[in-house]
C-alpha cells in the first residue's frame, strides 16, 4: 500500500472552516486529527492555518504509515501516536500541551480499509474474517461469530446493527458453525441472508449490511470508545477551542448528540430568571442539530452520503 492510494476527505471544507476560528491568529494553534486515516483531514489543515502542530491519532498501523509518508513536509509539525481515538489524555502528552485549539473527529471504517479486501470488513467480497482497525488486536470477527452465545451474537446483532431479525441471524450462525468454523466473509453474508425473509430483503440494500456493521463495533468496540473520547475530547479543548465529529450510522450520533446537549446544557432550574453561579454551560453549539455534506459532494463521494457532523466550542472563561 503506497500513500498515493486515492483518498477523498469527507466535508474538508465544512470541517476546516468550523475549526478555523479556532486556530487562526495564534503563533502555534494545536489541533487533535483522533481519526488521522490517510491524512486528508490533516494535509489540508496543515497547509491552511500557519504554525499548525498536528497531533494525529490511528489505530491502524498502515493508516498511520500512509499518514506519515502524505506528511513527510511536515515532520516537525506533527507529533503521531498508534492508539485507539479516546487516548486524548495519552496524546496530550506525548505533544507536551495541556490544551488544545481544535479536534477532529472522523468514525467508522474508512475508505483504505474498506478497499483492502483482505482486511474482511466488505460483505461483498471474499475475505477471511478479521474486520479488525488495529491489527495487533486479539478479537476478530471469526472469533465472534464461531464462539460467542446465541444469545450474546443476537444482542450485537440487535443493539449494533438494528437488525429486527438478529435473533433468527444468530441461531443460524450457531446451526452453520457446529458443522465447522466459519472462516469467510462470504459464509456470513450468505447466513444473514438465508436468514431474513425474501420481502424483508427486497429493500433497505445488501442485508448483510447491518450484520457487518454489528459485528465491526463488537470486534472493535467503537461504541465505548467513542463514549470515552467524547468527554475526553471536551475536557481537552482550551477556551474557545472547537470539536468537530463526523459520524455515519445513527448510533454513533446518538452519543455524539447526547454528550453535546449535557455539555452545553445550563445546570439553573429553568424556573429561575437568572442563571446560578457556576451552573452556565462550559460549551455551545455551533449550529442546531446536525449538518450534511452538500449535494455535489454527495454526488462525487458516495461516503458523504450517511455523514452527520456535529460541532460544538468551549466557551472562553
Amino acid at each position: 500500500m503506497s500513500a498515493d492510494v486515492a483518498h477523498i476527505p469527507v466535508a474538508l471544507d465544512q470541517c476546516l472552516d468550523l475549526l478555523s476560528p479556532s486556530l487562526i491568529n495564534k503563533p502555534k494553534p494545536y489541533l487533535i486529527d483522533a481519526t488521522l486515516g490517510l491524512a486528508g483531514h490533516a494535509k489540508a489543515a496543515l497547509e491552511r492555518f500557519e504554525n499548525l502542530h498536528l497531533i494525529g491519532i490511528d489505530q491502524d498501523s498502515s493508516a498511520l504509515k500512509i499518514a506519515q509518508e502524505n506528511l513527510a513536509k511536515y515532520s516537525n509539525q506533527i507529533t503521531l501516536l498508534h492508539t485507539t481515538f479516546d487516548q486524548i489524555e495519552l496524546a496530550l502528552v506525548q505533544a507536551s500541551v495541556s490544551k488544545v485549539d481544535g479536534i477532529l473527529f472522523d468514525l467508522g471504517v474508512s475508505s483504505m480499509q474498506l478497499d483492502q479486501i483482505d482486511r474482511g470488513f466488505a460483505y461483498s467480497q471474499e475475505a477471511p474474517l478479521d474486520m479488525r482497525m488495529n491489527q495487533s488486536a486479539p478479537l476478530t470477527a471469526a472469533k465472534v461469530v464461531n464462539t460467542y452465545s446465541h444469545g450474546a451474537l443476537a444482542k450485537i446483532i440487535q443493539n449494533y446493527g438494528e437488525e429486527r431479525f438478529a435473533s433468527k441471524i444468530a441461531e443460524n450462525i450457531v446451526k452453520a458453525r457446529s458443522k465447522g468454523e466459519l472462516k469467510t466473509t462470504k459464509e456470513l453474508a450468505q447466513i444473514v441472508k438465508d436468514s431474513i425473509p425474501a420481502p424483508a430483503r427486497r429493500s433497505g440494500g445488501n442485508p448483510a449490511k447491518r450484520t457487518f456493521q454489528a459485528i465491526r463495533i463488537e470486534v472493535n468496540q467503537e461504541l465505548a470508545i467513542l463514549e470515552r473520547a467524547i468527554p475526553a475530547a471536551l475536557n481537552a479543548l482550551a477556551p474557545n477551542g472547537r470539536l468537530v465529529v463526523m459520524s455515519y450510522q445513527s448510533l454513533e450520533d446518538r452519543i455524539v448528540k447526547q454528550f453535546f446537549t449535557q455539555a452545553t446544557k445550563s445546570m439553573t432550574p429553568q424556573a429561575l430568571p437568572v442563571e446560578l453561579p457556576n451552573s452556565a454551560p462550559a460549551y455551545r453549539l455551533l449550529f442546531s442539530g446536525s449538518a450534511v455534506a452538500d449535494a455535489s459532494e454527495q454526488e462525487s463521494n458516495p461516503r458523504s452520503q450517511s455523514m452527520r457532523l456535529r460541532a460544538i466550542e468551549r466557551l472562553g472563561e
